[in-house]
């Protein structure tokens, strides 16, 4: 019988630590791989295939910022949750910038990880539209086909991205405060900050703008959120 437990990749260096998350996924029921360098990393994206991937950032060899690219190239469906250490702040917006889902500091709490894969996991099914495809000027969002296209040429966006776009699209001219958007796209029980709904506006802007400096479609709303712009 084919094995449906959704798959998940542990890279961590330090034995104890890559130990104790592991244990504490497998209880919650998921088939857990792990990984200690960036090398092996790599090789058992291929191999094993994770549907999550939780990443140590300070890893020897190829680096965990390197391995988080790596995965974007050629696994946009895979959710990327990194690990820092307290301090780390340029390397949380990097790895953001370069795809990360979310990320947690060490310590943490492994409850709160498991929460954290359920969180991103729940962002990729989604949830049924009555309408499902959206149109704005050159931009057409296909919620069935799982697509976007800008001038009929498709965009790759990771699931966070698209799930950003879904929002927008579906509430035309409103401004969304970045609570709301935290909460209806990362779920209410997020524990992050803003900090990383910013760096995720920033690239799909560079997806999806012509100027991502002077956007078109995505408008800041100063001191509150962002704004969808139906009409040129």
């Amino acid at each position: 019988m084919k094995d449906l437990k959704v798959k998940v990749l542990v890279v961590e260096d330090e034995e104890s630590i890559r130990r104790f998350i592991t244990l504490n996924l497998s209880a919650a029921g998921y088939l857990v791989g792990d990984a200690a360098t960036g090398e092996e990393a790599i090789v058992m994206l291929k191999t094993f295939v994770p549907k999550v991937v939780v990443l140590d950032l300070m890893l020897p060899g190829i680096s965990g910022l390197e391995v988080c690219q790596k995965i974007r190239e050629t696994m946009q469906e895979t959710f990327v949750i990194m690990l820092t250490a307290r301090g780390q702040d340029t390397d949380k917006i990097l790895g953001l910038e370069l795809g990360a889902d979310d990320y947690m500091v060490k310590p943490f709490n492994p409850l709160e990880l498991i929460a954290r894969v359920k969180a991103v996991l729940r962002r990729g099914t989604g949830f049924r539209d009555s309408k499902e495809v959206f149109n704005c000027r050159d931009l057409c969002l296909n919620i069935t086909a799982n697509k976007f296209f800008k001038e009929n040429n498709e965009i790759e966006l990771t699931p966070i991205e698209f799930a950003l776009i879904k929002v927008f699209m579906k509430n035309p001219g409103r401004a969304l405060k970045r609570e709301e958007m935290l909460n209806t796209v990362w779920g209410d029980d997020y524990f992050g900050d803003t900090k990383t709904l910013d760096v995720h506006i920033r690239r799909l802007r560079e997806k999806i703008e012509d100027n991502p400096s002077q956007p078109e479609y995505i408008k800041t709303v100063w001191g509150s959120g962002y704004r969808w712009q139906q009409e040129s």
